[in-house]
């Protein structure tokens, strides 16, 4: 039975090393490359969000999986070519150090992105999809 975490601390709490380590490492660049964004569970894991979803993250047995979404992967593909990479998703290897630049720019990039689509004018009347 997968397990219902209510905070970052808690995810975080429930991983052996080292995992736990490299999960507080991450929280920490994305706190400071984005520290106005708000934390908390989405999905079932660690999710930032600033004028809309910055990226989630996730512990997998031998990865870090960050998603920053289709466009924040997408952005960065030409130096994403050491990671396993999918649409909206970066494997980050447990046995190597975390790309700190990298992951800083990509928050960076998402927060860009967030405002810029939350500085379009809209019409009068239109309603958000949900």
């Amino acid at each position: 039975m997968k397990t219902a975490f209510s905070t970052v601390d808690a995810y975080i709490a429930s991983f052996d090393e080292p995992h736990r380590s490299r999960l507080v490492e991450l929280r920490q660049l994305i706190k400071a490359a984005a520290p106005e964004a708000t934390e908390g569970i989405s999905y079932g894991m660690p999710a930032y969000k600033w004028q809309g979803v910055l990226l989630y993250f996730g512990a997998f047995q031998s990865h870090i999986g960050l998603y920053p979404t289709a466009e924040g992967v997408s952005a960065f593909a030409s130096q994403l070519g050491a990671y396993q990479c999918s649409k909206g998703a970066i494997q980050l290897p447990l046995r190597e150090p975390l790309p700190a630049a990298l992951i800083s720019k990509i928050v960076h990039y998402r927060c860009r992105q967030n405002e810029a689509k939350a500085s379009i004018k809209r019409p009068a009347g239109f309603k958000k999809r949900k």
